[in-house]
């Protein structure tokens, strides 16, 4: 969360940087891109970081068996944006995203350090579906929400994979997972483009977890749901 309250903060610095060292902002400030907003379709790109983590619920003992460390990736994507009405757009945002969570294991017989550490790397193809919801644009500046659905392909999910933590130290998830997205941003014009800084959670909606063929496996036996949770922070150029 610290990383992630340090983007905030640059946000903040590149916007106090624009407002302060350009015309875009000001008492009378220049209207760029007046029509941009009227175009029933338009495109662009989008850079940035992401923070993944788990959600884990426990049959027993909730809380104590598993620690997750994350660390901080990178996303890259396409954005294809189509107007609806006035302050509604319909987004489709697919992307390619990095990361890697470290799982940590307190079960019983687990004493050497290699036995208790996982290193979960995920690469991601993700396929958002958001409604975007603007407010009326102020100078050149348009504040806006983002809600929305998504379905995720994990290339690293070992899910066809036979050996598990026991007899292969293989951490195995599903493949494909579904989640819901929550998310702010706001949209600054310039002279040429449209610049859209943003921050976005992802929840999973569904257990994600494959189960070692042991049942009561020390790594997956207690677990009773294993959810996707991250928070993105994107950079969109229009």
């Amino acid at each position: 969360m610290r990383k992630i309250l340090i983007y905030i903060f640059l946000l903040c610095g590149l916007f106090a940087h624009a407002q302060f060292g350009t015309n875009v902002f000001g008492k009378d400030p220049i209207t760029n891109l007046e029509n941009f907003d009227k175009q029933r379709v338009h495109w662009g790109y989008f850079l940035g970081f992401n923070s993944y983590d788990f959600k884990f619920d426990y049959k027993t003992n909730p809380g104590v068996d598993i620690k997750t460390k994350t660390t901080t990736g990178f996303n890259v994507g396409l954005v294809g944006n189509l107007r609806l009405f006035e302050y509604l757009d319909l987004r489709f945002e697919p992307g390619l995203y990095y990361t890697q969570r470290d799982l940590t294991f307190s079960g019983p017989g687990l004493i050497e350090p290699s036995d208790r550490l996982r290193q979960v790397k995920s690469t991601y193809i993700h396929f958002p579906l958001l409604l975007k919801f603007s407010s009326k644009r102020t100078g050149n500046v348009r504040p806006y929400l983002l809600a929305g659905v998504s379905r995720t392909l994990n290339f690293d999910s070992n899910q066809k994979v036979m050996d598990d933590n026991i007899t292969g130290q293989v951490f195995r998830m599903k493949q494909w997972t579904n989640n819901y997205e929550l998310g702010a941003g706001i949209d600054i014009y310039f002279e040429y483009f449209k610049f859209s800084p943003s921050i976005r959670g992802v929840f999973g909606l569904e257990d994600e977890l494959i189960r070692d063929n042991t049942p009561n496996s020390a790594y997956t036996g207690n677990v009773a749901s294993m959810k996707t949770r991250g928070v993105f922070i994107n950079f969109t150029f229009h």
